[in-house]
């Protein structure tokens, strides 16, 4: 089965990252890897479902143990 491709409003609705985050991650060059289908300002923005999930997991912080 293909990778699902997600719009930013996709991610949104089902992520709850807004659309603003999304930008200012990209423009940051953090948050999840994205795709832009075609050069310069139009170009659309997708979302590969597998790269934001392994974002997440990246994100997610191990409590309990040794202080940091």
């Amino acid at each position: 089965m293909a990778d699902e491709l997600l719009t930013p409003r996709q991610v949104h609705a089902e992520y709850g990252f807004s659309l603003q985050t999304l930008a200012n991650w990209r423009w940051c060059g953090t948050g999840p890897n994205y795709i832009k289908t075609s050069p310069g300002r139009g170009g659309r923005i997708k979302y590969r479902r597998s790269h934001i999930e392994a974002w997440l997991t990246a994100q997610t912080v191990t409590v309990g143990g040794n202080a940091a």
